[in-house]
C-alpha cells in the first residue's frame, strides 16, 4: 500500500485536504487578523514567477505599471451608485488618524476624527478614474493604457486561505479609449491575455465567455471572465476583465475634445487576476501527496538533496551536487534558465525528499555516495511519484544524460499537467440538459463531484432573471459564464421555456 505524504485525502475531505496542502507545502498560515494570511516564501515564490510571467505579457500589450493610493475617499465611491452598492458591505472604512489611551486600552482620539472617511482599497477604478480626468483633455491623450500591482481589502465573511481573503494580492488593469469598439476590443485582448496565461504557465485549462447580467462587476456594462474546473468539479472564477462603457468616466468626469471639437466622455476597461489563481493551482494540480507545481511557476524546478553521511565523502558529494547545479544553470527549459536548488540544510534527506514533494518541486535529484561514484544521480518525477507496486519511482540516470535532458523533461511534466486537467474538464461539461428538472436531477444524483452543466437559455433579464437565479442559488449552483464559441443554441431556454439565444455553463463554484 502506498504510504502518502499528507494525513487526508481528497476523496476523504476535499476542503480538508486542501487546507493541509496549504499548510504541508508551507505555503501560508494564518495571520492573527481573520481573513489574512502570511504568504510564506514558497507561496509567495510561486506568486512572484505569477508576478513575472503575466507582467511580462501585459507590458508586451502596450501597458504601462503605476501606483495609486491604498485608501480612497468615499465620495469617490458615492460619484457611481451601482459600484458603491456592489461592494458597500465588504469596505474597510478609516475613520480616525489617532489613537489614545483609554482606562488601559488604545481608543481611537475623538478629536482625531477625519474630515471624510476613507476607504482601504477594493479596487481602484474610482481613484484611477479621477486620475484619467487630470490626464485626458484631448484626443490625443488617448488611449492610457496602465496596469498596477497591489493589495486589496474586501471583508469577506467566509474566509479560506487563498481563494477567498480579506485582503488579497493582485494586478487590476485601468484603460481609457476614445471609442466603443477601441474599449471592447481592450477587454477581449486581456480575456484572451488571461486565458493565454493559465493555459501555458499555470498548466489550467479554463473555459472563456461572457458573465451573465447577475454576475456583472458593479457598473460595468459587461464582464468576461476565466472559469477553471477544480478536481472536485466546483468552478473558479481565475479572471476577469470589465467593459465599462463610460460609467466611471460620466461619474469621474473623464472627458476629451474629440478631431471635431466636440467633447465626448472616454470609454473604459479594467481586468485583473490575483492570488487566488494559486488556490487554483493547488486544486486542479494537487494530489494526495501535496501540491504539484507546474514548472513554469515552480520557484525551484529542480531540487537537488545531497544524501550526507557525516563522513569524509560528504565534501566530495557537495561538490558533486554542486556541479551538477552549476551545469543545470547553463541549461534553459520553457524559455529560461532552469532553476536549480542545492538543499544543503541540516536534516535528513527522507525528510527534505519528502518536503518538496509536499511543496510539489518538478523534480527532486537525490545523490548519494554510490550515484557519484557511478557518476549518476537519482531522479524522482513529482508528477509521476510511484510505480505499479506502490513504491517511490526514483530512477538512476547518468548525470550528463539528466543534465541534456532536464529541459525536454520540464517540458513534458509542464504539458502532461496541463493534458491531465484538460482530459478532466472536457470529461466532466455534461450537455444535452434540457430542462430544469433534468438540470436539478443531474446534481442531486451526481454523487460529491457533478461537475459543470451547459444548458441552452433566453438571457432573460431583470426580475426574470432574478426569479431564474433564486431557483439555481437554491440548489447551491451558479451561473459562471457564455462560453465564447458554445455550439449554436437549437431548442428551448431550460428555464422559461423560451427560445434558447445563447448556451452557459451552470456550476458549483468557489
Amino acid at each position: 500500500m502506498i504510504k502518502r505524504a499528507l494525513n487526508v485525502t481528497r476523496e476523504a475531505d476535499f476542503a480538508a485536504w486542501y487546507q493541509a496542502v496549504i499548510t504541508e507545502a508551507d505555503m501560508a498560515e494564518e495571520s492573527g487578523v481573520r481573513g489574512c494570511m502570511v504568504i510564506r516564501p514558497w507561496g509567495y515564490g510561486i506568486w512572484e514567477r505569477i508576478q513575472r510571467l503575466l507582467d511580462d505579457r501585459i507590458k508586451a500589450t502596450g501597458h504601462e505599471n503605476c501606483y495609486f493610493p491604498l485608501f480612497i475617499p468615499l465620495s469617490y465611491f458615492e460619484k457611481e451608485a451601482e459600484h458603491v452598492d456592489g461592494f458597500a458591505k465588504e469596505m474597510a472604512v478609516v475613520t480616525h488618524h489617532r489613537l489614545i489611551q483609554k482606562d488601559g486600552r488604545l481608543v481611537p482620539d475623538p478629536d482625531a476624527k477625519l474630515e471624510e472617511p476613507l476607504v482601504v482599497r477594493p479596487t481602484s477604478e474610482t481613484v484611477i478614474g479621477a486620475a484619467m480626468a487630470r490626464w485626458v483633455q484631448s484626443w490625443r491623450d488617448l488611449p492610457v493604457l496602465i496596469n498596477q500591482w497591489a493589495n486589496v481589502v474586501r471583508w469577506e465573511m467566509r474566509t479560506r486561505m487563498f481563494l477567498r481573503t480579506a485582503e488579497f494580492l493582485w494586478q487590476e488593469g485601468h484603460t481609457a479609449h476614445a471609442t466603443v469598439d477601441e474599449a471592447r476590443e481592450e477587454t477581449m485582448k486581456m480575456l484572451e491575455v488571461y486565458r493565454e496565461f493559465a493555459e501555458t504557465c499555470l498548466a489550467m485549462p479554463v473555459v472563456a465567455g461572457e458573465k451573465p447580467e447577475n454576475e456583472r462587476f458593479p457598473g460595468a456594462v459587461a464582464t468576461y471572465s476565466i472559469e477553471a474546473m477544480m478536481q472536485d468539479g466546483k468552478a473558479l472564477q481565475a479572471g476577469t476583465s470589465h467593459f465599462l462603457g463610460t460609467t466611471f468616466s460620466s461619474a469621474q468626469g473623464i472627458k476629451f475634445q474629440n478631431a471635431e471639437g466636440v467633447q465626448e466622455l472616454a470609454q473604459t476597461t479594467s481586468w485583473g487576476v490575483s492570488t487566488r489563481m494559486i488556490g487554483g493551482v493547488i486544486m486542479v494540480h494537487g494530489d494526495d501527496d501535496g501540491l504539484r507545481v507546474p514548472p513554469r511557476i515552480a520557484p525551484w524546478q529542480i531540487v537537488i538533496v545531497p544524501m550526507l553521511r557525516d563522513n569524509d565523502e560528504d565534501a566530495a558529494l557537495i561538490d558533486y551536487c554542486k556541479a551538477l547545479q552549476a551545469d543545470l544553470a547553463k541549461t534553459s527549459a520553457l524559455g529560461e534558465p532552469v532553476r536549480a536548488l542545492l538543499d544543503l540544510k541540516a536534516a535528513k534527506a527522507a525528510t527534505k525528499r519528502w518536503g518538496w514533494v509536499k511543496k510539489g518541486a518538478p523534480v527532486v535529484i537525490e545523490v548519494g555516495g554510490r550515484d557519484m561514484a557511478g557518476g549518476n544521480v537519482s531522479v524522482i518525477r513529482r508528477d509521476r511519484l510511484y510505480r505499479e507496486d506502490g513504491k517511490l519511482d526514483s530512477a538512476v540516470v547518468a548525470k550528463g544524460d539528466f543534465v541534456a535532458g532536464a529541459a525536454a523533461l520540464l517540458e513534458e511534466i509542464q504539458a502532461g499537467l496541463h493534458a491531465d486537467a484538460s482530459a478532466r474538464l472536457d470529461a466532466n461539461i455534461v450537455r444535452g440538459v434540457e430542462s430544469f428538472d433534468a438540470l436539478k436531477a443531474h446534481f442531486e444524483s451526481s454523487g460529491k463531484y457533478p461537475g459543470w452543466v451547459e444548458v441552452q437559455w433566453s438571457k432573460p433579464e431583470g426580475a426574470e432573471l432574478d426569479a431564474v437565479v433564486e431557483r439555481i442559488k437554491a440548489l447551491k449552483l451558479t451561473f459562471r459564464n457564455v462560453p465564447l464559441g458554445a455550439a449554436p443554441v437549437d431548442g428551448a431556454c431550460v428555464f422559461t421555456g423560451r427560445p434558447a439565444v445563447e448556451r452557459i455553463l451552470v456550476a458549483r463554484a468557489y
